[in-house]
């Protein structure tokens, strides 16, 4: 962060200087794990913390100055309502301090992979700050853009939600120049009650947005097809199935863990090459390719920058161990993510059987069996020749898998699963591990395989 000061720190969030001499610093933390020495420290309230309760522990680590709701003796504070509204509101004024290249993503699947590709891309051009991880809510946002100074000629910030306002919010801070949507899928329905509300959810993303600024789609999605003509504002679409996108990926072909196919954009054709598989990676990284040719890169740069993508963590990470492929896919799962790592098993080039296991999808509120069992539905024979379910929701998944012909075992214990697979488990097996982050199946992968990496 580059200098501010005290002074300036309390008129950005509206809050009052107690005991609070004025002088300039380069940071705030919300922890105190981080504080460093001149440091601002903001204590946040939570459901189960209360960061004003450290506040007098900062300050003897070095804080100058404590953001507060209200006075700490002997702690210089800069009073202020509410600490998590100040922290978005001194996010977004020092983010307006700059204007560089930036983007805002969210959408129901893909959001990380997308943000992490456009962010590869733009690299190539000029130096770009992107969101560590998903940190993509209401703290996390704020202390990427707490990260820009003067350096930076772009930006890629990822936006994520659980209910209405949320993204709203997000965006407000961000504010930024162009917009991308990956996608309306299931992720949180039991709050946003359908598809129609999650669209909306994700819509709100325009709220911080210029009226002119540019909005990038997938042009698959139906419910976010018809953008292009309903609103007041350019929508760019990219997409495999819809002819008419503005960006689209043919000729498709996937082998020795790589995916080739071209990016056909305004007349252009470009060649391009992932080192990974799935059409969803596919879609990806033509949203990637769009926003690097509104940003008026070449698209043999872009094409070139893709070429060296490397998945990440526990999403869709492969892996040969010895004599196995272990694919782990942990950190999240909805209906949609499902059936894109499903198909990652199934294209796969293995000398022995292609093994799914698959846990419960979490925050599926009342439709969790109904989409479950839409999951069920999706495995095939000719993409899994054995599937292990875990947890309560995943019967649901077996129960339907076991209808398609594929071989099901579902299990209720952790340690039950770990040793099946085990017995199961041969020479040549490839191996997907998939569930939501709730359910930590990666530990079962650990168990199995322990020369893995997370």
């Amino acid at each position: 962060m580059e200098q501010v000061t005290l002074t300036e720190i309390a008129q950005a969030v509206g809050g009052t200087l107690s005991n609070c001499p004025d002088c300039a610093v380069t940071e705030i933390s919300t922890d105190t794990r981080t504080i460093t020495p001149g440091c601002v420290f903001l204590a946040l309230r939570g459901a189960r913390f209360d960061g004003h309760t450290f506040a007098k522990q900062a300050c003897e680590q070095g804080a100058v100055a404590v953001i507060s709701d209200h006075v700490i003796p002997d702690c210089p504070c800069i009073v202020v309502d509410s600490t998590g509204k100040a922290l978005l509101a001194f996010a977004a004024y020092y983010r307006r301090k700059f204007q560089p290249f930036f983007v805002g993503v969210t959408g129901s699947v893909g959001k990380t992979t997308t943000k992490n590709m456009i962010a590869l891309v733009l690299s190539a051009h000029c130096k770009t700050l992107k969101t560590a991880g998903n940190l993509n809510n209401e703290i996390g946002l704020p202390k990427t853009l707490m990260g820009l100074d003067s350096t930076y000629k772009a930006a890629v910030v990822e936006m994520g939600m659980s209910d209405f306002g949320e993204i709203s919010r997000l965006s407000k801070a961000a504010a930024p120049s162009i917009g991308v949507i990956t996608n309306i899928g299931f992720s949180h329905i039991a709050q946003l009650k359908s598809q129609e509300g999650i669209c909306r959810a994700k819509l709100e993303i325009l709220d911080g947005m210029a009226a002119d600024a540019p909005l990038v789609v997938n042009g698959d999605d139906p419910y976010l097809i018809p953008l292009k003509t309903t609103l007041s504002r350019p929508v760019y679409t990219y997409g495999i199935k819809n002819a008419g996108a503005d960006c689209r990926a043919e000729r498709i072909v996937s082998e020795n863990g790589c995916t080739s196919f071209d990016l056909c954009w305004q007349g252009t054709v470009t060649p391009v090459t992932l080192p990974c598989i799935g059409e969803h990676n596919v879609m990806n990284g033509a949203a990637a390719f769009c926003i690097g040719m509104l940003a008026g890169m070449e698209p043999e740069e872009i094409a070139g920058a893709l070429r060296t993508y490397q998945p990440d963590g526990m999403r869709q990470n492969i892996q040969q161990i010895d004599d196995k492929t272990v694919i782990l896919d942990c950190y999240n799962a909805s209906p949609d993510s499902m059936r894109a790592s499903l198909s990652v098993l199934g294209q796969l080039s293995v000398t022995g059987r292609r093994i799914g296991v698959l846990g419960d999808m979490l925050e599926l509120g009342e439709q969790s069996r109904q989409l479950h069992r839409m999951v069920g539905g999706l495995v095939t024979p000719a993409q899994v020749d054995l599937l292990f379910c875990y947890g309560p929701e995943s019967r649901y998944i077996a129960e339907e898998a076991a209808k398609q012909g594929v071989p099901v075992q579902y299990f209720t214990e952790k340690e039950a699963l770990t040793e099946q697979l085990r017995r199961s488990l041969q020479p040549g097996d490839a191996v997907l591990f998939k569930a939501s982050r709730g359910m930590q199946l990666e530990s079962v992968a650990q168990a199995l395989f322990p020369a893995l990496a997370v």
